[in-house]
């Protein structure tokens, strides 16, 4: 009787635990939701709602991993892969939308626009299929199919297309280049520093959405010096690679 009641806790245990991954995988695939939202505000010209929506995606985006790791989901759900899930999602808010939205905004016309979204998407649909794309530091090696946070960054400051172009040409080189780019979250060195950045830039961003991108030049100076710094902060921590380890 003993022995049968201990089986019953102990199968409840188990049935909870692959509950609670499950549901961590659903909450990861919400994103697509979200990113189909976003998809809906861009085509309706509202670029305004569609990076609040993007927003909610890359919020998902940045806490699903570390939950997913507490509660060990890979060990619980073998057969289910979050990281596809991950990718599936990120290239569709990434890459694609962020291309949309350009698209649609007419920040930059004639046979350059073409060139310019394809640029993105061509060029991020192969650094997905990278699988060294991470270092041992989990620096990004290139640049990291962060288009929301550039074409965001280009919509915010009301960029002329010459810079669009510009902007969006150096980023799709740089994808192939063997230069560092940071992930706020995982890198350790500096992890303070760049997660106050990040938040800076983040609590700007939401600033000046709510403004509707009619925010003060003094708000657009924070987006552009927190956005230069989490650009350059990888390629300067691989050029210093003692900067900011322990003792």
């Amino acid at each position: 009787m003993f022995e049968k009641i201990l089986d019953d806790e102990s199968e409840r245990k188990v049935l909870l635990s692959k509950l609670r991954a499950f549901s961590i995988h659903v909450f990861t695939a919400s994103g697509a939701f979200f990113a189909l939202m976003s998809i809906i505000a861009v085509a309706e010209g509202n670029f305004v709602a569609a990076f609040w929506w993007l927003g909610v995606t890359l919020f998902i985006d940045g806490i699903d991993g570390p939950i997913a790791r507490k509660f060990k989901v890979t060990e619980v759900l073998p057969n289910w892969s979050g990281a596809m899930i991950d990718n599936v999602i990120d290239y569709a808010t990434y890459a694609l939308i962020p291309a949309f939205a350009l698209f649609m905004s007419g920040m930059i016309l004639g046979p350059m626009l073409y060139v310019a979204v394809a640029a993105i998407v061509i060029s991020s649909a192969v650094y997905y299929a990278d699988t060294g794309m991470k270092t041992e530091e989990n620096f990004f090696k290139g640049f990291p199919v962060t288009w929301n946070m550039l074409i965001f960054a280009l919509f915010a400051i009301g960029a002329s297309p010459q810079m669009a172009l510009s902007m969006i040409a150096i980023a799709t080189v740089l994808t192939f280049a063997p230069i560092y780019f940071l992930h706020p979250v995982r890198v350790k060195r500096l992890r303070p520093v760049n997660l106050a950045i990040f938040g800076i830039w983040s609590g700007f961003s939401i600033f000046a959405l709510l403004k509707g991108f009619e925010q003060k030049d003094w708000i657009t100076a924070v987006i552009v010096a927190s956005s230069l710094y989490l650009f350059f902060i990888g390629m300067v921590l691989q050029v210093l690679p003692k900067l900011g380890q322990k003792d």
